[in-house]
């Protein structure tokens, strides 16, 4: 069984209970106050509030339990290809957030609020950027069409329970690619609901999202084909059995209806010959390093790719071997490798880290912090480059410095968890207890425990020759999570 699929086992439950305590607090609410219909008559039932409450919410506890890749290169390329996408969405007041599950199994769902998630298995399937991007495009449009409210309002004459069950059977089913079974006996236990009529929803939402999802990945520059070459492929691979296809089909049903009607959408577009970004080929390497159970079998995989005609020269294939050799401890070859690679690539980040990290493995203290200037005064407030470079510095005893560009990294981009933990381990190492708690009150406010986000304020404000200044703001921020906190009468 995948990590993934353990970490459902414990949290399917909790949610589902999470889910009908939620709804049936908005329906009560509504029954009682006779809410006004505001933008969307599902706002009634599941607010974009509570929307984003609830994919908070297990996107954290997915986080918390490991099953994330937060590694920050492919962070941020995964995010900047969802938000490719996004832009051409013509969406205002939704945000998003895009991640890698660290699961071999073909897989991608669309959590409420936002939160796109792909498994690595499926990156690593995909056989070009516009098939990855096709299927983000996918999910991104589950978001913007709002699916699971409109799935709780097509039945609001259901009783809350009913649509509770639904909710939660829809939120496991689409999170976690769950057991058929698990999703029927939840909906089945909703007494107004069929199995039917869901499956129903369920594939008119996919067709939705297709016809939307092709739109917005030939207006973002990518080939429209993407989506349906990749969705083909899957198809393909069920075969007969359909107990062996790949997870990705249990949660994307593939017919020959649905694919002869995206290849029609698609031929109303002009053709574009989109080429995969070096980015792709470096986030299919990390990822495939981070995956393996061993290095040595990364780089197994590398070298034979390395004899593959077709792989001659490849990017990906010789930054992974660079990647995977600095891991096992092969500093010297790895140090080469980079330094070529970043010869004929000057304009890719994750070779200055790569080469950078490399050095400092070789002990080579000035050569490090001056590929990593060089690197910054190229890449001012790229993220993963400041977050490799702040870790150096913490670990050459410089934490002040790594307190200092992470803080200026903070002030102009919405930061990460990892980002807000390790200025708060920086500010720490250099002395700044105060702004130490206050990081750490962020990071428990992200995660979603304000009482803890409270008490590290209250740390600060004990804090020895505290100014004027941080009193003031640690106090206002205090104030602000406690008009969160719900009452002792509540």
């Amino acid at each position: 069984m995948t990590l993934f699929a353990r970490l459902t086992r414990r949290i399917q439950f909790r949610y589902l209970l999470v889910v009908i305590a939620a709804i049936g607090a908005v329906t009560a609410v509504a029954d009682v106050e006779d809410l006004p219909d505001i933008g969307s008559p599902s706002d009634a039932i599941l607010s974009r509030k509570l929307e984003a409450q609830i994919g908070r919410q297990i996107y954290n506890s997915l986080l918390a339990s490991g099953g994330v890749i937060t590694d920050p290169e492919v962070q941020e390329y995964i995010q900047d290809v969802g938000m490719r996408l996004v832009a051409e969405a013509g969406v205002s007041g939704q945000r998003f957030r895009f991640f890698i599950m660290d699961d071999p199994v073909i897989n991608a769902f669309a959590l409420p609020g936002g939160y796109v998630g792909i498994h690595s298995g499926l990156l690593l399937a995909t056989k070009t950027e516009s098939e990855l991007a096709g299927v983000l495009a996918h999910e991104v449009s589950h978001v913007t069409q709002r699916h699971i409210s409109r799935a709780v309002f097509a039945n609001q004459r259901a009783s809350t329970l009913s649509m509770a069950a639904m909710l939660g059977a829809i939120l496991i089913g689409i999170a976690t690619g769950a057991d058929p079974g698990l999703m029927q006996g939840a909906i089945g236990a909703a007494q107004s609901l069929t199995i039917e009529n869901q499956i129903s929803f369920t594939r008119n939402n996919e067709y939705e999202a297709d016809r939307v999802g092709i739109g917005f990945l030939a207006a973002a520059g990518f080939d429209p084909n993407g989506m349906t070459n990749f969705f083909e492929t899957m198809g393909r691979a069920q075969g007969s059995l359909y107990n062996q296809a790949p997870e990705f089909l249990l949660t994307h049903p593939v017919s020959a209806d649905r694919m002869a009607e995206s290849r029609a959408r698609v031929r109303k577009f002009p053709e574009v010959d989109a080429v995969d970004s070096s980015s792709y080929q470096l986030a299919r390497a990390r990822a495939r390093l981070i995956v393996s159970n061993r290095p040595e079998v990364a780089l197994e995989y590398f070298r034979a790719e390395q004899n593959n005609p077709e792989s001659v020269g490849s990017l990906e294939i010789d930054y992974g071997i660079a990647l995977t050799l600095a891991r096992l401890g092969n500093y010297r070859e790895a140090e080469e490798l980079f330094s070529n690679l970043l010869a004929t690539n000057e304009e890719l980040i994750p070779l200055y880290s790569g080469l950078a990290q490399t050095k400092a493995r070789l002990g080579d203290r000035e050569g490090t912090l001056a590929t990593f200037e060089q690197a910054m005064a190229l890449f001012p407030r790229s993220v993963p480059l400041t977050v490799r470079y702040a870790e150096t510095l913490i670990e050459y005893g410089n934490p002040k410095e790594a307190h200092r560009i992470l803080l200026d990294l903070l002030n102009q981009v919405p930061p990460t968890l990892e980002q807000i933990r390790l200025i708060a381990i920086a500010a720490n190492n250099a002395g700044d207890i105060a702004d130490a708690h206050y990081y750490m009150a962020e990071h428990h406010a992200m995660s979603g425990d304000l009482r803890l986000a409270i008490e590290q304020l209250r740390l600060a404000l004990t804090t020895p020759s505290l100014d004027s200044v941080q009193r003031a703001r640690f106090t206002a921020r205090m104030e602000q999570f406690q008009e969160f906190l719900p009452s002792k009468d509540e």
